[in-house]
């Protein structure tokens, strides 16, 4: 696994003390950072992917198990910057090592970043796949997987399955959890830059809670 040691090296030569406090404060003391900015650690990452290539595609699982073994966050953040690098490659298989990721060190940055730069796309790219692996999502019991289940067709625009969408919501409507709220908010909104009146219509005809209504319209309204 010859690429972690270069990862963790590059990293640590870039590390800032100064902006590790604030990021970690910024996410309210859940995890450690190094302090890099998102910029400067893609950066790194082109540098790397240029002078030793990307990591071979079976190599993933092992190293992005590794990287989300690290205490500093950046290093989760790589973990879904190579693997997208990656995309070309992607196998039936790595839907497995997505969700290892997604209920793994669970906090919004990673979740949401896996959904739009990983799963969602695979979904894409594995269409036979779907909705099987949102349906087993959506059902479980982990409020991060039915995040991602709700918010996995954000980016979908016109190819939404708006069944889907909506069932998915229904289905968490009543939930208490801010992060389940919030998602529901966020994929309406998304969803209305392409159907607002479909959105709309919804919106006033089921019970929402507050913050999801008020994030579904803001851009409506």
């Amino acid at each position: 696994m010859r690429y972690l040691p270069l990862i963790t090296d590059a990293y640590l030569v870039a590390a800032n003390p100064d902006n590790a406090v604030a990021m970690k404060a910024y996410m309210r003391n859940q995890f450690e950072y190094l302090g890099i900015s998102a910029p400067e650690r893609r950066l790194i990452n082109k540098g790397l992917k240029a002078t030793y290539g990307l990591p071979a595609i079976g190599d993933m699982p092992v190293l992005i198990k590794a990287l989300w073994k690290k205490p500093e966050r950046e290093y989760q953040y790589a973990a879904i910057d190579f693997m997208q690098m990656l995309n070309k490659e992607w196998r039936a298989e790595d839907i497995h090592l997505f969700e290892y990721m997604i209920v793994h060190k669970s906090w919004w940055d990673s979740v949401d970043a896996i959904v739009s730069c990983l799963a969602g796309p695979w979904l894409k790219k594995f269409g036979e796949e779907w909705p099987a692996t949102t349906n087993r999502w959506i059902n479980s019991e982990n409020m991060w997987l039915q995040r991602a289940a709700i918010i996995h067709q954000n980016a979908y625009k016109q190819h939404t399955n708006e069944q889907l969408l909506y069932r998915y919501i229904k289905q968490c409507a009543s939930s208490k959890e801010f992060f389940i709220q919030k998602a529901i908010g966020w994929a309406l909104r998304e969803y209305a830059k392409t159907n607002p009146g479909s959105v709309r219509k919804f919106a006033d005809s089921h019970t929402l809670a507050p913050l999801s209504r008020r994030e579904a319209l803001r851009r409506i309204n």
